[in-house]
């Protein structure tokens, strides 16, 4: 067992909040590991509630695409959340919930050893890049921190709704590209 099997294992078990008693299945994160690319998503939904993969309804098939478009995959990257249950009605998770889970996203990201950490969404980018993250201002920049270059992109579900906002992501992919490849991410090689 690999210490991200061990680790899975021990998320499976957690009780650490109130989203563990709703929850129908953990929703640990998906692809290859290690990844010198990681995505993180805010929480799971209703269909990752009940598959116990991120991001397979309508906004993870929009993900998909939109990794297509760089040459991207479940099979080449890894995708997450920062909570790992359910919120009800697909609420943005509690900055209580978010603190219970943190924890196994950070060991998650340890043990990838990611070059590069893409934020979807708002929420992700105010936990992973800074509190006071503004998505509309802020989206596609890049931050570096401790070897690892950060960035946000709109999450899907916001472009599901407002899709006047896909220009601005398909350059944040590209920009994602280039800065992949010029960290010399396997995905590229």
């Amino acid at each position: 067992m690999t210490e991200l099997d061990a680790l899975r294992q021990r998320c499976l078990q957690c009780t650490a909040c109130p989203l563990a008693r709703t929850r129908n299945k953990v929703v640990f994160g998906v692809g290859s590991a290690p990844s010198d690319i990681v995505f993180v998503g805010e929480g799971p939904g209703q269909q990752e509630d009940l598959t116990g993969e991120p991001f397979v309804g309508a906004a993870g098939q929009l993900l998909d695409e939109m990794l297509s478009i760089i040459d991207l995959g479940r099979h080449n990257c890894y995708i997450c959340n920062i909570v790992k249950c359910r919120p009800p009605q697909n609420r943005d998770p509690m900055p209580e919930e978010q603190d219970a889970c943190i924890g196994f996203l950070q060991e998650q990201l340890r043990l990838l050893q990611p070059k590069i950490v893409v934020c979807l969404g708002r929420i992700a980018a105010m936990r992973l890049i800074t509190p006071d993250f503004r998505i509309t201002r802020e989206h596609g920049q890049w931050t570096r921190r401790d070897g690892v270059s950060y960035m946000a992109i709109y999450h899907p579900s916001a472009l599901l709704r407002d899709v006047s906002k896909r220009p601005e992501t398909f350059s944040d992919l590209l920009s994602l590209r280039e800065q992949a490849k010029a960290l010399g991410c396997r995905q590229y090689e």
